[in-house]
Formats: structure tokens, C-alpha cells, sequence
């Protein structure tokens, strides 16, 4: 069930994994993640979704996959460097924007209950800034976090930022959540209010 080898990849994503392992960027969705991702989004027709974390645009490419013509996706990240690579390739999309900022200061202007889906794949909208990510997402639009199981790029004590961040989520009252002991790990909420 884990093996990522039957998945139907979206047509940018090896010129994209090529760029990513140029750059040594280790930090971009897996495939696993990524075939979640597009089935979620496709859950949502007309969709608004939220990426924070760019990266090189692996995620973005599954989601983007995943989407009808009516959907829109917007994609943040700080760092312009790998998010060139995403937009070397998916930038011609139109259904995608991307901004290149700090997601915390850009999730703290936006409108409440505007999303049916944000995929928070960076500090902001994790570890820092989760209300504001939370206040962007429709009632019944998922929340969906990955990279809970220990990863080999972590830094030295971030096993201790997961639990906590797990047992936050677990104790909201406008979530409903399932972790999932898959892939890289995952948690997939829904907001209830």
C-alpha cells in the first residue's frame, strides 16, 4: 500500500524532482503525499486552496493535478529560490498564483473563511501562525499537515515540536482530525465551525 510506484504523476513533476535534486533541495511532498493531496482536492469542485510552503513545487503539482477548471490555488513561500523552480514550470497555469513572502505575516491579512482546503507544508500555518491558517479555512474545508513521522532532515529536538503541535490540534473543539501513520505522516482535519 506504501509504494508509490503505480501513481499516475502529474506531467511536471519530474522535470521538477530532477531541479529539486539539483538545487539539494530536501524538503519537497513525497509521492504519497502528493496522490493524497490531488484526491483531496478533487473532493472540491470550484475549490480555493491554500499551499504555504512552495518549496520547489511538488505539492503544488499534484494539487494543481488534481483541480478542475474552476479551482484556484494560491502558493506561498519565503524562500524564492526553490520556488523559482515551481514557477519555471507551473506558472503558466492560471488557476495558480503565487506569492513570495513570509506566510505568517500573509496569513494574517487574510479574509476569514475563505478556503476549502490549506495544505501547510512550512513553519507558518504549522508551528507558528496555526489560529490564522485555522480563520482562513471554511467550515468543512480540510486542514492537511504532513511530515509528522520522524524525517531524516529534521533538526536536532523537533520530535518535541510535533507532539506539541499533535496535542494542540487533538484539543481544538472546531477540528476533527485523523493522524495517519503513512507516508511521511500526515494529520487531516476538518474544520467544524
Amino acid at each position: 500500500m506504501n509504494d508509490p510506484g503505480n501513481l499516475r504523476l502529474p506531467s511536471a513533476l519530474t522535470a521538477i524532482q530532477r531541479e529539486t535534486a539539483a538545487l539539494g533541495f530536501g524538503m519537497a511532498s513525497d509521492l504519497l503525499t502528493g496522490s493524497v493531496l490531488r484526491t483531496l482536492v478533487a473532493s472540491k469542485p470550484a475549490g480555493r486552496f491554500l499551499e504555504i510552503g512552495t518549496g520547489t513545487g511538488a505539492g503544488t503539482a499534484w494539487m494543481l493535478d488534481g483541480m478542475d477548471g474552476d479551482s484556484r490555488l494560491w502558493s506561498i513561500d519565503i524562500d524564492a529560490a526553490p520556488q523559482a523552480i515551481a514557477r519555471k514550470y507551473l506558472a503558466a497555469d492560471s488557476r495558480l498564483t503565487f506569492y513570495t513572502e513570509d506566510a505568517g505575516a500573509w496569513l494574517g491579512k487574510t479574509d476569514a473563511a475563505q478556503f476549502d482546503l490549506i495544505f501547510a507544508d512550512a513553519w507558518p500555518g504549522k508551528y507558528s501562525h496555526l489560529d490564522e491558517a485555522l480563520r482562513a479555512l471554511k467550515t468543512g474545508g480540510l486542514y492537511v499537515i504532513d511530515d509528522l513521522l520522524p524525517q531524516p532532515n529534521w533538526p536536532e529536538g523537533h520530535e518535541a515540536n510535533v507532539t506539541a503541535l499533535l496535542s494542540i490540534l487533538e484539543q481544538r473543539t472546531d477540528l476533527t482530525l485523523t493522524r495517519i501513520c503513512w507516508s511521511t505522516g500526515l494529520v487531516i482535519a476538518v474544520k467544524l465551525n
